[in-house]
């Protein structure tokens, strides 16, 4: 089992015009690409992700992904 010294968690979450006006849009993978890309330069690594499913406002429920990064400097 690999330990880290640093550890961040990032929290990408399904837009809400598309839950309401399309019932469900999906997760933002280009976003979520981006964000990882963006942290894997700076040397940070998954350890954990969950995917997480909220009520949104009355009728409707969005997904989110919570996503653990760890990294040694």
């Amino acid at each position: 089992m690999t330990s880290y010294k640093e550890y961040k968690v990032v929290h990408i979450v399904e837009g809400g015009c598309g839950t309401i006006f399309l019932g469900s849009s999906g997760l933002p993978l280009k976003k979520m690409e981006a964000t990882l890309n963006e942290q894997a330069a700076e040397g940070w690594q998954v350890v954990f992700q969950v995917i997480e499913r909220k009520r949104f406002w009355l009728f409707w429920s969005r997904e989110a992904v919570i996503v653990t990064l760890g990294r040694n400097g």
